[in-house]
């Protein structure tokens, strides 16, 4: 074997997806409103429409989305990881910031409370974690309550580089999905309330993390 082709064996066999032979995944979502669905029904929820889209590339998926509109850091700290014991996955999907944002809280706190449920993960012994950035809602139009948009989007950016730096630490995959987020914001996938994305919104991440959960 050449080196080149045995470079790409090793790359390939160092990514976080299945592991060779898998078929079934333990598949736990942690999050706020942009995991849970709010603004349509559950099934559509992006963890949901992933699970989906994994079936029918022939994995098992058992889907636990402990996500609650609302939640910041903390109260994934103090009423989601309990899921890690119980469900016990060996994948994980992280999304959280917007609501310690609007809470004003501190980028440090912020910075610590993810250091925390990242260490949780690991300690579980976690196979796969995925962490996705907070979407731009500055562009919603329910976001004028929060702030003037150029300078909400600079905030969210700030957040969500927190997010990735924390996320590379701690040897979780980053999936950097925020220039598709802005497209979709730009193009008006809402829901009726103005503020979190759509079904189609939620399906195009469901769709470019089923490249990550299942590489090529």
């Amino acid at each position: 074997m050449s080196a080149r082709p045995a470079l790409f064996l090793l790359l390939l066999m160092s990514m976080p997806g299945l592991a060779q032979g898998q078929k079934t995944l333990r598949y736990l979502a942690l999050g706020d409103s942009f995991t849970c669905g709010t603004g349509g029904p559950p099934e559509l929820s992006f963890p949901s429409q992933l699970k989906r889209a994994l079936v029918k590339k022939g994995v098992e998926v058992r889907l636990e989305n402990v996500a609650v509109n609302g939640y910041s850091t903390q109260e994934v700290i103090d009423r989601e990881l309990e899921a890690l014991t119980r469900f016990k996955p060996d994948t994980v999907s992280l999304a959280i910031g917007a609501n310690d944002l609007v809470r004003g809280d501190d980028v440090q706190a912020y910075r610590a409370n993810l250091k925390r449920i990242f260490k949780a993960i690991k300690t579980a012994g976690v196979a796969r974690t995925f962490v996705l950035p907070q979407p731009d809602w500055s562009q919603s139009p329910v976001a004028e309550g929060f702030g003037e948009p150029a300078a909400l989007r600079a905030r969210i950016e700030v957040y969500n580089a927190v997010l990735a730096e924390e996320a590379k630490a701690a040897g979780a995959s980053y999936v950097d999905l925020f220039p598709a987020f802005v497209e979709q914001a730009r193009r008006g996938w809402l829901s009726p309330d103005g503020l979190h994305p759509d079904a189609r919104a939620y399906a195009a991440w469901a769709d470019a993390l089923v490249e990550h959960f299942v590489p090529k």
